[in-house]
């Protein structure tokens, strides 16, 4: 599950990494073509920066580490067995496979 929200996470920074990618290309092309001034696209660029740096940063304080709890919770929630239950199991297999003998 860890894993699984690592990855979430990565393709969110790998999402913002490319909208930053694609929309520098799309200010430079502006400039090339005159529709923008240098000035203006440094500009651009650097708010640009500025925001993806924002977003990254308020996903990042929101992801939160998991606690003992909230594993239990999650575990819970995808109906895994507790060790217990899986003692209690092993409990009576051997129970059953000592009345076979």
């Amino acid at each position: 599950m860890k894993e699984e929200l690592k990855n979430i996470f990565l393709a969110g920074v790998g999402s913002a990494a490319y909208t930053y990618e694609k929309a520098t290309e799309l200010i430079e092309n502006l400039i090339k073509k005159g529709q923008l001034t240098v000035e203006e696209g440094k500009e651009l660029t650097e708010e640009l920066k500025r925001t993806v740096k924002e977003k990254t940063e308020k996903v990042s304080a929101e992801l939160k580490p998991l606690t003992k709890d909230d594993m239990a919770e999650l575990l819970r929630e995808m109906n895994f067995a507790t060790k217990s239950e899986l003692d209690e199991l092993k409990r009576k297999i051997e129970e059953l496979e000592s009345k076979l003998k």
